[in-house]
């Protein structure tokens, strides 16, 4: 073999080599940019799931927001329009103490709150009613003025058993009901 024939081998396994470091490069790169593209992928993907997470999440607090809110808004109109009706009832209850039907109310009140804690009960009221009071009691009327709207107190003497069927107790009473009911 000569010299340039021995070059000419060695130049040929040199490019056969360097074709084959070439390949081998190539491929490598490609696998690279191929992990790196998964990856790209995996992250955007798993980027688009939070968000699609978090998107759900401040929605679902929004929705509940505007949900109590709501509810608020329903309950501060009940309120309203049950307080409107209790003081517009407050005031045919107050009229109601002028009108010609009010003393037979009120005798119909001692006979419950007699059947209730027995004939001994002491009666008291307001100070506009304490004359209708005392002629229906009798010696049973206590004439201490009560600050109530209309109807009466009774108590047993001893104190300890007591029925108020003021207006104002009757009126309260039925305003916590109403609230239950619209609760």
């Amino acid at each position: 073999m000569s010299l340039e024939s021995l070059v000419e081998e060695i130049r040929r396994r040199g490019e056969a080599e360097f074709e084959s470091i070439a390949s081998g490069r190539a491929a490598e790169e490609s696998k690279i940019d191929a992990e790196r593209g998964a990856r790209v992928a995996a992250i955007r993907e798993a980027a688009q799931r939070a968000t699609a997470v978090e998107v759900a999440r401040e929605r679902a607090q929004r929705v509940a927001a505007a949900q109590l809110a709501s509810r608020k808004l329903l309950y501060g109109a009940r309120e309203a329009r049950l307080t409107a009706a209790l003081k517009e009832t407050r005031d045919v209850l107050r009229d109601f103490t002028d009108a010609p039907e009010y003393p037979a109310t009120l005798r119909a009140m001692l006979r419950a709150a007699r059947s209730e804690l027995g004939d001994s009960v002491r009666v008291s009221g307001r100070r506009e009613d304490a004359g209708a009071l005392a002629k229906l009691a009798g010696r049973s009327f206590d004439p201490t003025a009560r600050p109530i709207l209309g109807g009466l107190v009774a108590e047993t003497p001893d104190g300890r058993r007591r029925l108020d069927l003021s207006f104002d107790e009757l009126l309260r009473l039925r305003g916590d009901r109403v609230r239950k009911l619209l609760a």
